[in-house]
């Protein structure tokens, strides 16, 4: 009877060991497979307010003054520039641990040209921006820009002074309408910019000559798949709109932006970015494409009409790019407008400042947690030679764009204690339990072996 017992008790034991494997097993496995929460949660909300310092450049400009400074800019070294009109003020940008130089013409000046140019006659494919570098404003003609309009808009630039440099350049000043997702309606073909919400509702912030107001926006060439709706948009004058999720919601990875082959990049703040910054921007038509932000400020005559405060860069874009996010190192810093060139030979290509937009438009941008879960409230950018310097930046923090976990992911969760530890404890311990419940049998059949065996010699 008591054999019969210890039976049931090995039986009992063992067949609660391989029921506690396959439980272990089954946390394991939908650890593994259920999303991280730090890979889509979105628990920080952007405003132009919360934007990332970039450096000592703009608060030394701001604390000397229009008229002592002309602007400043992130040198080859990393090392922040300012420029700057006297001594005294040479001497403070040294304090400040920046590198000054010496010009001749200050910023009040060189907005002075630039007013000066924006009051005489409007001529399309004509942009003009502050070379703070040159300490000129350089005044650019595309290839549509007749002779007898450039002659007078040369004449213009004569009587404000030499510190005036006109340039003709290739190719033609247009928007890029027609990836970051590619984005399409009647109006044409654009990319999806950044995610943004007003705190119920979440949008698209794409470029505002996408589309008028009530333009309706699908995923797919045949009209089935809604995105949305632009439901506000401000062009020419600004460039920038917002597309009104059709559901309301972004959905997952809406902290992230696309660059191509299935691959993100999270964006984690909103800044405003620096001359001589390396910048990246994404579109569905010409994928990731990085380059320097070569201006700020700058005003472009489409033949739609002028929009001004524009970033200028010397990345390439091309017809579908419009909207597109550009980024530098996780920041949201603009949306593509327009420019010339291509992606083949190159050119300029200007974007809308994000922290305009969402100061308009009263919106926060949705944005990603870092890596590591830590809190996605934007920080300082890093400061000195080999965080500063152009070479040395990147898009940001790699993210996988669709729900499909990759390999390093997967491994991240294996080896997370917090996400697959109480399955991997049940497990050891139901081993334990089995491996337990075999000895202690074998060690009793080993025992009644020994008696039986004694009994039968004497």
């Amino acid at each position: 009877m008591r054999h019969a017992r210890r039976r049931v008790v090995r039986r009992v034991t063992r067949l609660a060991a391989v029921g506690g494997i396959l439980l272990g097993c089954t946390m394991v496995t939908r650890a593994v497979a259920t999303e991280p929460p730090a890979a889509d949660a979105v628990p920080f909300a952007a405003t132009a307010g919360d934007v990332v310092d970039q450096g000592p450049g703009a608060r030394l400009v701001s604390r000397l003054g229009t008229d002592r400074t002309a602007g400043s800019w992130i040198g080859t070294d990393g090392r922040t520039v300012v420029a700057v009109t006297d001594e005294e003020a040479a001497r403070e940008v040294e304090r400040a641990g920046a590198k000054p130089k010496m010009v001749r013409h200050s910023m009040s000046e060189l907005k002075s040209a630039t007013q000066t140019l924006r009051s005489a006659k409007r001529v399309p494919g004509t942009a003009w921006a502050m070379d703070y570098r040159s300490n000129e404003v350089v005044v650019r003609g595309d290839s549509t820009v007749s002779a007898d309009d450039w002659s007078d808009l040369t004449e213009v630039a004569d009587d404000i002074g030499g510190f005036v440099r006109m340039e003709r350049t290739q190719g033609t000043f247009t928007t890029r309408l027609n990836g970051a997702t590619p984005i399409l309606s009647t109006a044409g073909r654009c990319s999806a910019g950044f995610n943004v919400t007003d705190g119920t509702r979440e949008f698209i912030l794409t470029a505002g000559h996408c589309g008028p107001e009530g333009s309706v926006w699908f995923s797919d060439g045949r009209g089935r798949k809604e995105v949305g709706t632009t439901v506000g948009a401000s062009f020419p004058g600004d460039d920038y709109s917002l597309i009104e999720y059709a559901d309301g919601r972004a959905g997952e990875g809406a902290g992230v932006v696309a660059i191509g082959d299935g691959k993100g990049v999270r964006i984690t703040g909103v800044g405003e970015p620096a001359v001589g910054q390396r910048v990246f921007r994404s579109g569905s038509t010409s994928g990731l494409r990085d380059g320097e932000v070569t201006a700020l400020n700058a005003t472009v005559n489409y033949p739609e009409g002028t929009v001004s405060g524009l970033i200028e860069t010397n990345v390439c874009a091309e017809p579908g790019d419009s909207g597109g996010p550009m980024f530098s190192e996780g920041i949201a810093l603009g949306v593509t407008s327009g420019g010339s060139g291509d992606c083949r030979t190159g050119g300029t290509t200007y974007f809308q400042p994000v922290t305009k937009a969402l100061s308009a438009l009263n919106v926060k941008l949705i944005v990603a947690p870092r890596e590591g879960g830590q809190s996605a409230a934007p920080s300082p950018a890093p400061s000195g030679p080999a965080a500063a310097a152009p070479g040395g930046a990147s898009p940001g923090s790699s993210a996988p764009t669709s729900g499909i976990p990759s390999a390093s992911t997967l491994l991240s969760r294996l080896t997370d204690p917090r996400n697959v530890g109480p399955g991997l404890l049940v497990i050891g311990g139901s081993m334990v339990a089995l491996v337990a419940t075999r000895w202690i049998r074998a060690e009793q059949d080993r025992r009644a072996y020994q008696r039986h065996y004694s009994a039968m010699w004497g």
